[in-house]
């Protein structure tokens, strides 16, 4: 009887050990390459100021959106929350600075950068508004965040729970899906401007109609913060119900 009882134990404690995925398996997915390379293009078709800025960008993972500012002679500093994550930035990124800056934690990084950059961060966070305060509090111009979102026109941030074992998900186990009129309101209690962007990456997780998103997976908005207004055809300072992909 004592056997049976030890061996039931050991499977199920056993099945729920799972050991943590390596950070080159999680970010070098095809899905993710795939997703990462949709943003950046993105980004680049917007036509921001972004040449031969001094970045901050936060939450980087492993780093694969840091070459689209390096490439452009920006000064950049690249951070994550995440031990492992650093780790990796600071061998692959041996030439530049890498600091570990976890937003879930009291802020001791006080430097100001011309441009913060938070993409694919935010809904990892579990104080969303707390960590748009910090981002601005290091940010003297651009904001740049894009994150995934809940449809809606309500004020929320619908915390979700995430697996704090994952190297690309929320260290504190909690995460959220805020509403994109919460964000703006959010970025706007920070910064004089903040725009969403008139068009969307080419990627099923970016909707264009949020009259009617997409029900299953995740949905997904760019959102640029500014202490300057910028008059370019690519932002919108309203929300809007109808976006279209770039280049169409």
């Amino acid at each position: 009887m004592f056997m049976k009882v030890f061996h039931k134990f050991y499977r199920k404690s056993h099945s729920v050990v799972k050991p943590a995925p390596s950070v080159q398996d999680t970010f070098w997915a095809d899905h993710y390459i795939h997703h990462n390379q949709r943003r950046q293009e993105h980004l680049a078709s917007l036509g921001l100021p972004l040449a031969r800025r001094r970045v901050l960008e936060l939450g980087a993972g492993i780093g694969d959106h840091t070459t689209f500012f390096l490439d452009r002679e920006c000064e950049v500093c690249v951070s994550d929350g995440r031990a492992e994550n650093v780790d990796f930035l600071r061998k692959r990124y041996h030439w530049i600075r890498v600091e570990t800056i976890d937003l879930e934690q009291p802020l001791t990084f006080k430097e100001s950068f011309e441009v913060v950059y938070a993409y694919g961060l935010l809904y990892h966070l579990s104080d969303p508004g707390s960590a748009i305060s910090k981002m601005a509090s290091l940010c003297t111009d651009l904001l740049l965040v894009e994150t995934c979102v809940s449809p809606g026109d309500g004020l929320a941030i619908n915390p979700v729970s995430e697996n704090p074992v994952d190297p690309s998900q929320s260290v504190s186990g909690t995460g959220c899906r805020p509403t994109r009129p919460w964000i703006m309101q959010t970025l706007r209690g920070h910064f004089p401007h903040a725009y969403v962007t008139r068009t969307q990456p080419w990627h099923p997780e970016f909707p264009l109609n949020w009259d009617a998103p997409p029900t299953d997976g995740l949905t997904r908005s760019v959102f640029v913060a500014s202490r300057r207004p910028l008059s370019m055809p690519t932002l919108s300072a309203t929300l809007l119900q109808r976006q279209q992909h770039h280049g169409e």
